[in-house]
């Protein structure tokens, strides 16, 4: 009896099972590198690199070249201290700058004169003390206008009889008082009668 001769490999069914999936496979990952070929967007950094590259913008492109230096001083007086509107003109106007460029400068420096007016009040009272309406004078005497002035006496988180009681002891530390005198230096100070009282109480009186 003759041996059943074996079929070669390649025409085994289980081996062209197997390569039909292969096939299958191969174009479907295709399909999808095409699909994703298709999809693909260059990323954000080249536009962000090329944005990166672009001149800023100049926001005042018709200033003359004495408005923008008087402006970059005004920026960087304001970066370590208060002033008001008119006081600022009146600064760069002592740095040699014209009328005309100290107040562009002030007109476009972005400050906010009412909180500039609480910035100036805190910092008086950090080296001194005030009675409500010697504050306003005071800010007043720096040029802002009185509704600025007000606005930073209101603001500035002051109390006002531990400020009468703060200006007593100063005056007390470098003169001797009675305790009326002490009151109407107080008052004279623009301290109401009880904050006055107060002060000189909180002194020994």
């Amino acid at each position: 009896m003759e041996e059943k001769k074996k079929k070669p490999i390649y025409k085994r069914w289980w081996f062209i099972v197997i390569v039909v999936i292969l096939v299958l496979s191969a174009l479907g990952n295709m399909q999808q590198d095409e699909n994703e070929s298709k999809n693909y967007t260059p990323s954000n950094s080249a536009s962000n690199s090329q944005q990166q590259t672009q001149e800023p913008v100049d926001p005042f492109p018709n200033a003359t070249t004495g408005e923008k230096n008087a402006l970059d001083k005004a920026y960087s007086y304001l970066d370590y201290t208060y002033f008001s509107y008119t006081g600022l003109i009146e600064q760069l106007e002592f740095e040699k700058y014209s009328t005309e460029e100290a107040t562009f400068a002030a007109d476009n420096c972005g400050a906010d004169w009412n909180e500039q007016a609480v910035g100036k009040a805190k910092s008086y009272l950090r080296s001194s003390n005030f009675s409500y309406t010697g504050l306003i004078d005071q800010l007043e005497y720096e040029k802002f206008t009185t509704e600025q002035a007000t606005y930073g006496a209101d603001s500035c988180g002051a109390d006002w009889n531990e400020q009468a009681a703060g200006k007593a002891k100063s005056y007390l530390s470098h003169s001797s008082f009675s305790r009326e005198g002490l009151i109407d230096q107080l008052e004279y100070e623009g301290f109401t009668h009880e904050q006055a009282v107060y002060g000189v109480e909180q002194n020994g009186y």
